[in-house]
């Protein structure tokens, strides 16, 4: 049987540090109060120079060199991103220039913080369907591009990275075992970017309005990602047969320390079995799961045979979990 296989991992995030306390600073806030409520310590800022491009640009090629692969080995290259360098052309396409992948065929996609899963559910159907046979997914944002500084309840929690993962058709049992994806656009005004689209184009009133930024209603997103998050988490533990005490490493989307402690909760997963990196770059929407994937991997905190189940939701609303034999 052939499955998609990560054969490398890669993230990249910018070198500037922003702590809870220069947040202080600005924003009437304490480093106690954003700890308390979110769980993050920090997050990774852009530079004025930095752009969404040039983290996914990096964070693939220390994949590809994890793979010991070239660019010419890509068939494919999909970038998730609500934050790209342009309206249009798509990030991926830039990356792939970058890269010199001519051989690729590059898209992006928009699903949010769901969207990197979003992307590997995509490349993982492209190889099954013999239309690839090995692909590059990357995850990348620059949302403090997007993030209102003066809101003390948002402003807190974002921050900058990309992640990206190669997959290539294996024969074998390791490799993407399922995966279920799922959308509510009901719920679109729950988290949303007002501006910059064909409803409300740039205008003085745009920017006088703060329309630019994420905005978000907070509380509800929190009721319904635990809830969409658990049922997205068993539905794809169902489709293999396996439980939750199966599951070797859980990486859920770094959103929120008290959504992935319930979620925990939930599953019934100890704490060790649970990998958060939250602390240290906050949430950093499509690149949350990748960077931290990479992060685990590099530690050593994977090894072959390991069940992962990575889970996430995002606006949209949108929400997914991927589930995979290391």
């Amino acid at each position: 049987m052939v499955l998609s296989r990560i054969v490398g991992t890669g993230s990249a995030v910018p070198d500037r540090v922003l702590t809870n306390f220069d947040l202080e600073k600005t924003v009437d806030t304490t480093d106690e109060w954003i700890t308390t409520r979110t769980g993050i310590k920090e997050r990774r800022v852009a530079a004025e120079d930095e752009f969404t491009s040039l983290f996914a640009t990096r964070a693939a090629e220390r994949a590809l060199e994890m793979a010991g692969l070239t660019p010419m080995d890509l068939d494919l290259i999909i970038v998730a991103t609500v934050t790209p360098d342009f309206p249009f052309p798509a990030t991926a396409c830039l990356v792939q220039n970058n890269l010199k992948a001519t051989k690729a065929v590059a898209f992006d996609i928009s699903a949010a913080c769901s969207g990197f899963l979003f992307g590997l559910t995509m490349a993982n159907s492209h190889i099954q369907a013999g239309m690839a046979r090995r692909a590059l997914v990357i995850g990348a944002e620059t949302l403090t591009r997007i993030t209102d500084w003066t809101d003390r309840n948002s402003c807190v929690l974002f921050g900058d990275g990309a992640g990206a993962v190669i997959l290539e058709g294996r024969e074998g049992e390791n490799g993407v075992l399922a995966t279920r994806i799922h959308s509510d656009g009901s719920y679109w005004e729950l988290l949303h970017q007002p501006a910059c689209g064909s409803r409300n184009p740039a205008s003085a009133r745009v920017l006088d309005e703060k329309m630019t930024f994420i905005k978000m209603q907070g509380n509800e997103v929190f009721k319904l990602a635990v809830r969409a998050m658990e049922d997205a988490a068993n539905e794809v533990l169902a489709v293999k047969g396996l439980q939750t005490a199966d599951i070797d490493l859980f990486i859920p989307h770094q959103a929120n320390k008290r959504i992935i402690d319930a979620i925990g909760k939930r599953l019934g997963l100890e704490k060790d079995r649970v990998y958060v990196n939250l602390d240290r770059f906050g949430n950093t929407s499509a690149a949350s799961i990748p960077i931290a994937l990479d992060e685990a991997n590099r530690l050593g905190r994977v090894k072959e045979g390991d069940i992962l189940l990575l889970d996430s939701f995002g606006g949209g609303l949108t929400w997914a979990s991927v589930l995979m034999r290391w």
